[in-house]
């Protein structure tokens, strides 16, 4: 199957059923798994002896690499003490507080604005624009599905194994406008390219850019949008903070804010899009992973 028809696939099947047949697969070691789903969604065979490419590369780090700093590192509340030792205070985004059930949210004690979000979970929130508006029985589903999924179980991303499943809001950041959202690649340490999103806009934006903001020559499963956003102020210190933080990690995607002159570090991800980024031109995925060196780690047997 190639990669067009597992797009046609997933729209016809829909995220819920292609998540369930993920599950369905509890069975599989995580080698297996990942070489099924690889397959399924590159259209290829995943090659773990040798890997080269990128993508292959994330694979073999997904089952190679368990680090125990990463479990702390993708807890979406763990992540702040981990922010805040590398760069220093004030660079995540302030919690409102924090509970183990939806019932159990004390929402008279929250703002008009705010975030509901769960730690162990991936693309699941709330955004609460006005707190007497909020579709309460649409949040307690929402966030009740992210506390019941298993996102190891459908990832196999190691280190969300040992994330507490809670929940926590957090501050609403800017004044209504869409965010801009700046996703620093590094690699061992070093940032190499940058995909700037504001996927919510009026007028949505995607692009990449190497770190002398010169847009590159491929795109990751998204069309490069006519119009390229400027480039941010703080351009120069998120660099730095993505090397910071990206210290001693084969690959991080660091993700990021500037909201009035102040960074934000949104999230750390391991594995961006799963380790299943279909690149155009293709040949970039093997030029990428070039830039990946995974000397010095043993494979897991």
């Amino acid at each position: 199957m190639n990669v067009s028809t597992m797009h046609k696939v997933k729209r016809l099947l829909g995220k819920n059923l292609i998540s369930m047949f993920y599950r369905s697969l509890w069975f599989l070691s995580d080698e297996s798994y990942v070489k099924l789903i690889y397959r399924l969604r590159l259209g290829r065979k995943l090659d773990l002896d040798n890997p080269r490419t990128f993508t292959e590369k994330l694979q073999w780090l997904k089952v190679n690499d368990h680090n125990p700093m990463y479990t702390r590192m993708a807890d979406k509340l763990g992540m702040r003490d981990f922010v805040a030792e590398r760069i220093g205070d004030g660079h995540t985004v302030p919690v409102l507080g924090r509970w183990d059930r939806f019932d159990g949210i004390d929402f008279s004690s929250l703002p008009e604005r705010f975030v509901l979000k769960t730690t162990h979970d991936s693309g699941s929130y709330v955004i609460c624009h006005d707190k007497a508006s909020l579709d309460m029985d649409k949040a307690r589903r929402t966030i009740g599905r992210s506390m019941r999924r298993n996102y190891y179980r459908t990832t196999r991303e190691w280190q969300y194994k040992g994330i507490p499943h809670r929940i926590y809001a957090e501050q609403l950041l800017g004044d209504g406008d869409a965010l801009t959202d700046y996703k620093f690649f590094c690699f061992n340490g070093q940032p190499r390219f940058m995909y700037v999103e504001q996927e919510s806009a009026s007028d949505p934006t995607q692009a990449i850019f190497d770190m002398d903001y010169n847009p590159v020559p491929f795109t990751m499963e998204d069309v490069r949008s006519e119009r390229l956003p400027d480039k941010p102020a703080a351009f120069t210190e998120m660099i730095g903070y993505a090397k910071e933080l990206s210290r001693d990690v084969p690959f991080l995607r660091v993700d990021m804010y500037c909201v009035k002159g102040v960074v934000y570090i949104g999230e750390l991800t391991f594995y961006h899009y799963g380790g299943y980024i279909p690149f155009n031109p293709k040949e970039w995925d093997l030029r990428i992973g070039e830039m990946l060196d995974l000397s010095g780690f043993k494979r897991n047997r």
